[in-house]
């Protein structure tokens, strides 16, 4: 008889915990939406300030990080052709201005990473 009476007390805890368990699991996609909620509304808002000061879709908010004028390189990269030179990495928008040794330090990067590989003088290409 004993085991009877721990069985259900057993069951009767896992349950209490179950149902705790469902409560706490509620909340928790309750907070996940409220909070990406409010994360659609900074994007929407983030794209409004970043139309009124110029920055249009997203390749030049991807190549550039802001004021500082770090460049992210892979964003820069993903956005020239299959075979590119040095002059179409200028054109990309954000590095008018950078100076050629900054660009061809780049392009040295991506291929001692492997990303791109010299087809012939002055001509590169993404792997």
């Amino acid at each position: 008889m004993p085991r009877k009476k721990t069985a259900a007390g057993a069951a009767s805890a896992f349950q209490q915990v179950q149902r705790q368990a469902r409560t706490l699991l509620l909340n928790l996609r309750k907070d996940i939406r409220l909070k990406e909620s409010v994360l659609t509304k900074l994007k929407s808002e983030e794209a409004r300030l970043g139309s009124l000061i110029g920055l249009s879709g997203g390749s030049a908010k991807s190549v550039s990080s802001g004021p500082t004028g770090r460049v992210n390189w892979r964003a820069v990269l993903s956005a020239l052709p299959r075979q590119f030179k040095a002059a179409d990495v200028r054109n990309v928008r954000g590095l008018k201005g950078k100076r050629p040794s900054e660009i061809f330090a780049a392009i040295t990067r991506w291929i001692d990473a492997g990303a791109a590989k010299r087809k012939t003088r002055g001509v590169y290409e993404k792997v």
